[in-house]
Protein backbone atom coordinates (compact mmCIF):
# COMPACT_ATOMS: atom_id res chain seq x y z
CA UNK A 1 0.00 0.00 0.00
CA UNK A 2 1.31 3.14 -0.86
CA UNK A 3 0.06 6.88 -0.62
CA UNK A 4 1.21 9.49 -2.83
CA UNK A 5 -0.56 12.86 -1.57
CA UNK A 6 -0.96 12.82 1.92
CA UNK A 7 -3.38 15.85 3.49
CA UNK A 8 -3.60 16.92 7.03
CA UNK A 9 -7.25 15.09 7.24
CA UNK A 10 -5.70 11.63 5.78
CA UNK A 11 -3.24 11.83 9.52
CA UNK A 12 -6.49 12.22 11.49
CA UNK A 13 -8.18 9.91 9.39
CA UNK A 14 -5.20 7.48 10.13
CA UNK A 15 -5.58 8.09 13.92
CA UNK A 16 -8.79 7.21 13.53
CA UNK A 17 -8.33 4.07 11.88
CA UNK A 18 -5.49 2.67 13.58
CA UNK A 19 -7.42 3.18 16.87
CA UNK A 20 -10.94 1.19 15.94
CA UNK A 21 -8.62 -1.38 14.42
CA UNK A 22 -6.33 -1.81 17.94
CA UNK A 23 -9.40 -2.53 19.64
CA UNK A 24 -9.42 -5.50 17.64
CA UNK A 25 -5.94 -6.64 16.75
CA UNK A 26 -2.02 -5.88 17.86
CA UNK A 27 0.11 -3.78 15.55
CA UNK A 28 3.70 -2.70 15.04
CA UNK A 29 3.93 1.46 14.72
CA UNK A 30 6.91 2.22 12.70
CA UNK A 31 7.83 6.50 12.95
CA UNK A 32 10.53 8.23 11.26
CA UNK A 33 12.16 9.67 14.12
CA UNK A 34 14.57 11.74 12.71
CA UNK A 35 15.81 12.34 8.54
CA UNK A 36 18.74 13.51 6.92
CA UNK A 37 19.18 14.52 3.55
CA UNK A 38 16.27 14.34 1.35
CA UNK A 39 13.85 11.90 2.28
CA UNK A 40 10.79 10.49 1.09
CA UNK A 41 8.70 11.93 4.35
CA UNK A 42 9.34 13.88 7.36
CA UNK A 43 10.25 13.24 10.93
CA UNK A 44 6.72 12.49 12.30
CA UNK A 45 5.82 10.10 9.89
CA UNK A 46 4.48 6.64 10.33
CA UNK A 47 2.41 3.95 9.64
CA UNK A 48 0.90 0.79 11.92
CA UNK A 49 1.57 -2.50 10.47
CA UNK A 50 -1.38 -5.02 11.46
CA UNK A 51 -1.52 -8.67 10.06
CA UNK A 52 -3.55 -8.22 7.34
CA UNK A 53 -3.75 -4.83 6.86
CA UNK A 54 -1.34 -1.19 6.89
CA UNK A 55 -2.88 2.28 8.28
CA UNK A 56 -0.39 5.13 7.20
CA UNK A 57 2.87 5.69 5.21
CA UNK A 58 6.51 6.67 6.15
CA UNK A 59 6.94 7.42 2.34
CA UNK A 60 6.31 4.22 0.41
CA UNK A 61 8.90 2.94 -2.35
CA UNK A 62 11.40 0.01 -1.11
CA UNK A 63 12.16 1.58 2.47
CA UNK A 64 8.10 0.96 3.72
CA UNK A 65 8.38 -2.28 1.75
CA UNK A 66 11.17 -3.55 4.19
CA UNK A 67 9.56 -1.57 7.18
CA UNK A 68 6.63 -3.51 6.66
CA UNK A 69 8.38 -7.24 6.10
CA UNK A 70 10.05 -6.55 9.29
CA UNK A 71 7.12 -5.19 11.56
CA UNK A 72 5.29 -8.50 9.89
CA UNK A 73 8.22 -10.32 11.16
CA UNK A 74 7.82 -8.87 15.12
CA UNK A 75 4.04 -9.14 14.86
CA UNK A 76 4.41 -12.95 13.97
CA UNK A 77 7.55 -13.74 16.70
CA UNK A 78 10.26 -14.49 14.62
CA UNK A 79 11.89 -11.35 14.83
CA UNK A 80 12.74 -8.81 18.06
CA UNK A 81 12.32 -4.96 17.86
CA UNK A 82 15.24 -3.25 16.31
CA UNK A 83 14.95 0.23 18.63
CA UNK A 84 15.68 2.53 16.27
CA UNK A 85 17.15 1.66 12.26
CA UNK A 86 19.19 4.05 10.40
CA UNK A 87 18.43 3.69 6.84
CA UNK A 88 20.54 5.16 3.96
CA UNK A 89 18.55 5.65 0.99
CA UNK A 90 20.81 4.90 -1.44
CA UNK A 91 21.40 2.36 -4.44
CA UNK A 92 21.71 -0.61 -2.26
CA UNK A 93 17.97 0.40 -1.07
CA UNK A 94 16.71 1.23 -4.58
CA UNK A 95 15.58 4.55 -3.54
CA UNK A 96 17.58 7.48 -5.11
CA UNK A 97 16.52 10.05 -2.32
CA UNK A 98 20.06 10.18 -0.82
CA UNK A 99 19.57 10.59 2.43
CA UNK A 100 19.01 8.97 5.97
CA UNK A 101 15.87 8.11 7.50
CA UNK A 102 16.01 6.69 11.42
CA UNK A 103 13.00 4.20 12.31
CA UNK A 104 11.77 3.27 15.63
CA UNK A 105 9.53 0.44 15.99
CA UNK A 106 6.75 0.18 18.89
CA UNK A 107 4.70 -2.77 19.37
CA UNK A 108 1.36 -1.31 20.40
CA UNK A 109 -2.36 -2.67 21.54
CA UNK A 110 -5.61 -1.23 22.60
CA UNK A 111 -3.88 -0.70 25.74
CA UNK A 112 -1.58 2.38 24.22
CA UNK A 113 -4.85 4.01 22.73
CA UNK A 114 -4.62 7.05 24.70
CA UNK A 115 -0.68 7.28 24.49
CA UNK A 116 -0.80 7.29 20.42
CA UNK A 117 -3.81 9.70 20.11
CA UNK A 118 -1.52 12.27 22.03
CA UNK A 119 1.36 11.19 20.52
CA UNK A 120 0.40 10.80 16.49
CA UNK A 121 -1.75 13.67 16.22
CA UNK A 122 -0.01 16.04 14.20
CA UNK A 123 0.96 19.38 15.09
CA UNK A 124 -0.91 21.82 13.98
CA UNK A 125 0.07 25.70 13.65
CA UNK A 126 -3.07 28.21 15.02
CA UNK A 127 -4.44 29.92 12.79
CA UNK A 128 -7.30 32.42 13.27
CA UNK A 129 -8.84 33.85 10.02
CA UNK A 130 -11.28 36.79 10.53
CA UNK A 131 -13.94 36.77 7.19
CA UNK A 132 -16.34 34.56 6.01
CA UNK A 133 -16.65 36.32 2.26
CA UNK A 134 -15.78 34.42 -0.31
CA UNK A 135 -11.97 34.71 0.06
CA UNK A 136 -12.29 33.34 3.28
CA UNK A 137 -14.32 30.28 1.99
CA UNK A 138 -11.76 29.65 -0.53
CA UNK A 139 -8.96 29.85 2.32
CA UNK A 140 -10.70 27.46 4.67
CA UNK A 141 -10.95 24.60 1.43
CA UNK A 142 -6.97 24.97 1.08
CA UNK A 143 -6.24 25.11 4.53
CA UNK A 144 -7.68 22.53 5.62
CA UNK A 145 -5.90 20.09 3.66
CA UNK A 146 -2.66 21.99 5.11
CA UNK A 147 -0.83 21.78 8.53
CA UNK A 148 -3.40 24.64 10.32
CA UNK A 149 -5.29 24.41 13.21
CA UNK A 150 -8.31 27.33 12.06
CA UNK A 151 -10.77 28.86 13.91
CA UNK A 152 -12.83 31.25 11.41
CA UNK A 153 -14.70 33.83 12.92
CA UNK A 154 -17.01 36.29 11.75
CA UNK A 155 -19.64 38.76 13.30
CA UNK A 156 -22.40 37.15 11.11
CA UNK A 157 -23.16 33.80 12.38
CA UNK A 158 -24.55 32.54 9.03
CA UNK A 159 -21.91 32.33 7.23
CA UNK A 160 -20.40 29.95 8.24
CA UNK A 161 -20.47 25.79 6.40
CA UNK A 162 -23.02 23.04 8.26
CA UNK A 163 -19.61 20.53 7.13
CA UNK A 164 -16.32 21.28 8.40
CA UNK A 165 -13.35 19.20 8.88
CA UNK A 166 -13.21 18.84 12.70
CA UNK A 167 -9.22 21.38 12.56
CA UNK A 168 -11.72 24.02 11.89
CA UNK A 169 -13.48 25.67 14.39
CA UNK A 170 -16.15 28.39 13.72
CA UNK A 171 -16.56 31.40 16.21
CA UNK A 172 -19.29 33.96 16.01
CA UNK A 173 -18.07 37.26 17.52
CA UNK A 174 -19.67 40.83 17.75
CA UNK A 175 -18.05 42.78 17.85
CA UNK A 176 -15.73 40.65 15.86
CA UNK A 177 -12.46 42.42 17.13
CA UNK A 178 -13.20 41.11 20.79
CA UNK A 179 -12.21 37.39 19.50
CA UNK A 180 -8.54 39.10 19.36
CA UNK A 181 -7.76 38.64 23.39
CA UNK A 182 -8.43 35.00 23.80
CA UNK A 183 -6.75 33.77 20.45
CA UNK A 184 -3.96 31.18 21.13
CA UNK A 185 -0.43 32.61 21.93
CA UNK A 186 1.46 31.96 18.80
CA UNK A 187 -1.57 32.21 16.30
CA UNK A 188 -0.67 33.87 12.72
CA UNK A 189 -3.99 36.24 11.86
CA UNK A 190 -5.43 36.81 8.62
CA UNK A 191 -7.84 39.90 8.24
CA UNK A 192 -10.50 39.60 5.27
CA UNK A 193 -13.91 40.41 6.95
CA UNK A 194 -16.75 42.21 4.75
CA UNK A 195 -16.35 45.78 6.40
CA UNK A 196 -13.34 47.97 6.03
CA UNK A 197 -14.39 49.34 9.85
CA UNK A 198 -14.15 46.09 10.86
CA UNK A 199 -10.85 45.02 9.48
CA UNK A 200 -9.35 47.90 10.97
CA UNK A 201 -10.71 47.57 14.24
CA UNK A 202 -9.31 44.21 14.22
CA UNK A 203 -6.08 44.97 13.19
CA UNK A 204 -5.86 47.89 15.72
CA UNK A 205 -6.67 45.01 18.60
CA UNK A 206 -3.74 42.40 16.90
CA UNK A 207 -1.37 45.57 17.16
CA UNK A 208 -2.79 46.58 20.62
CA UNK A 209 -1.72 43.11 21.41
CA UNK A 210 1.53 42.38 20.05
CA UNK A 211 2.85 45.83 22.20
CA UNK A 212 1.40 43.74 25.32
CA UNK A 213 2.49 40.10 24.35
CA UNK A 214 4.16 40.02 20.90
CA UNK A 215 2.61 36.63 20.84
CA UNK A 216 0.74 36.94 17.13
CA UNK A 217 3.89 35.78 14.46
CA UNK A 218 2.13 37.11 11.69
CA UNK A 219 -0.12 39.45 10.82
CA UNK A 220 -2.25 39.49 7.34
CA UNK A 221 -4.44 42.03 6.13
CA UNK A 222 -6.12 41.68 2.62
CA UNK A 223 -6.50 44.66 0.08
CA UNK A 224 -4.71 47.12 -2.04
CA UNK A 225 -1.73 50.53 -1.23
CA UNK A 226 -4.72 52.45 -1.24
CA UNK A 227 -6.46 50.69 1.66
CA UNK A 228 -3.29 50.22 3.36
CA UNK A 229 -2.33 54.36 3.17
CA UNK A 230 -6.04 54.90 4.65
CA UNK A 231 -5.50 52.47 7.43
CA UNK A 232 -2.34 54.04 8.10
CA UNK A 233 -3.71 57.32 8.58
CA UNK A 234 -6.42 55.90 11.23
CA UNK A 235 -4.23 54.06 13.05
CA UNK A 236 -2.01 56.73 13.64
CA UNK A 237 -5.10 58.75 15.13
CA UNK A 238 -5.16 55.57 17.16
CA UNK A 239 -1.61 55.93 18.34
CA UNK A 240 0.15 53.47 16.39
CA UNK A 241 3.13 54.70 14.56
CA UNK A 242 6.05 52.87 12.29
CA UNK A 243 7.34 50.00 14.58
CA UNK A 244 3.38 48.58 14.81
CA UNK A 245 2.58 48.65 10.75
CA UNK A 246 6.42 46.94 10.54
CA UNK A 247 4.54 43.89 11.93
CA UNK A 248 1.47 44.10 9.66
CA UNK A 249 1.62 41.88 6.14
CA UNK A 250 -0.37 43.86 3.25
CA UNK A 251 -1.07 43.05 0.78
CA UNK A 252 -0.92 39.53 1.81
CA UNK A 253 0.15 36.29 -0.27
CA UNK A 254 3.17 35.68 -3.03
CA UNK A 255 4.50 38.39 -5.20
CA UNK A 256 3.79 38.32 -9.04
CA UNK A 257 0.52 36.67 -8.58
CA UNK A 258 -2.30 39.09 -10.06
CA UNK A 259 -5.67 36.77 -10.56
CA UNK A 260 -8.56 38.30 -8.29
CA UNK A 261 -10.51 34.59 -8.51
CA UNK A 262 -10.71 33.82 -4.54
CA UNK A 263 -9.38 30.07 -5.53
CA UNK A 264 -5.99 31.69 -6.88
CA UNK A 265 -6.02 34.06 -4.02
CA UNK A 266 -6.39 31.57 -0.96
CA UNK A 267 -3.44 29.83 -2.43
CA UNK A 268 -1.40 32.38 -2.68
CA UNK A 269 -2.13 33.27 0.91
CA UNK A 270 -1.77 29.75 1.84
CA UNK A 271 1.60 29.30 0.26
CA UNK A 272 2.99 32.99 1.82
CA UNK A 273 1.78 31.25 5.22
CA UNK A 274 4.05 27.99 4.65
CA UNK A 275 7.04 29.90 3.60
CA UNK A 276 6.75 31.95 6.94
CA UNK A 277 7.09 28.97 8.71
CA UNK A 278 10.10 28.30 7.71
Amino acid sequence: MEFNILKIGDFLKYLTQLINLLALYPAVLVKVVRTQGSAPRDSGSWMAVFSHTLVGTIGGGHLEFQAVALAKEILAGRAALPGLQTVPLGPALGQCCGGVVVLEYRCVSQADTAFLQQALRPALQPLALFGGGHVGHALVKVLTELPFALRWIDSRDEVFPKQLPEQVMTEHSDPVHAAVADLVPGSKVLIMSFSHAEDLDILSACLMRMRVSADLPYVGLIGSASKWARFRHRLEERGFGAEDFARVTTPIGMSGIESKLPEVIAVSVAAQLLQTSQ
